[in-house]
């Protein structure tokens, strides 16, 4: 791996060659550079060469940065979220990509307007492959979730889904389940009439996201591919 900077640098051609590949414009893919078990040096690195978009997967680790890190930054949390962390994070994050339950989104609900938000960007996570190690509602289940939490929480936006597709050794392999989120969001779009904007999708990450590209993917969620191998012994 080469400096932060240079990984960066490669991404960047990666996810631009994916775009002419499928026909699309650069801008409609979002990096978000994930940054668990990072220390704040490796953040400053990427933030210098251009990236306002950080993913973190543990609410402590989110706060700790987020006060340390200038605040211009756009914070995703992406892991797994537990109702009784949503109070520290309800104010500082931009998206909150996990989201499978309606009493998850209710606490979020709940705690942004106690907080004084507005709206909470959220995504609905589907677990995709059906796999039972892995979080997500089943796919079958989306729309009558979202259709739920847009009828009964006003302090929540859902701006579309998310996916964490199985780990595999040939990306290729998982463009099956990309093409299928493209097919359950535009489902989506056609029954909510009165809700256009549920257009994100967050799939793809380090091993797969060039081909998460060319499926539609809007937002790609890389780690590795930037800061290199995570030290465990951190989290």
């Amino acid at each position: 791996m080469g400096s932060i900077t240079d990984n960066l640098k490669q991404v960047e051609r990666n996810i631009a060659e994916a775009c002419a590949r499928a026909g699309r414009s650069r801008d409609e893919v979002t990096l978000i550079a994930v940054s668990k078990t990072k220390p704040v040096e490796d953040l400053k690195e990427a933030y210098d060469a251009g990236i306002r978009e950080f993913g973190e997967n543990k609410v402590q680790e989110l706060v700790d940065k987020y006060e340390k890190l200038p605040k211009d930054i756009h914070w995703h949390m992406i892991g797994h979220l537990q109702r009784n962390k949503v109070k520290y994070i309800v104010d500082k994050v931009c998206l909150i990509h996990g989201v499978d339950s309606y009493e998850l989104a209710e606490e979020i609900n709940k705690q942004a307007e106690k907080k004084g938000v507005p709206k909470v960007d959220i995504l609905i996570e589907i677990n995709i492959g059906n796999e039972e190690t892995k979080y997500g509602i089943r796919k079958e289940d989306t729309f009558e979730l979202v259709d739920r939490i847009i009828r009964k929480l006003p302090y929540v936006n859902v701006r579309g889904l998310m996916c964490i597709a199985p780990y595999v050794e040939d990306p290729e392999e998982n463009r099956q389940y990309f093409v299928e989120m493209g097919k359950i969001i535009v489902d989506i779009k056609s029954k909510l009439k009165y809700s256009s904007h549920v257009d994100v999708m967050s799939m793809g990450m380090t091993g797969d996201y060039q081909v998460a590209v060319e499926e539609g993917a809007t937002m790609v969620r890389v780690g590795t591919g930037i800061f290199g191998e995570r030290d465990y012994s951190m989290s």
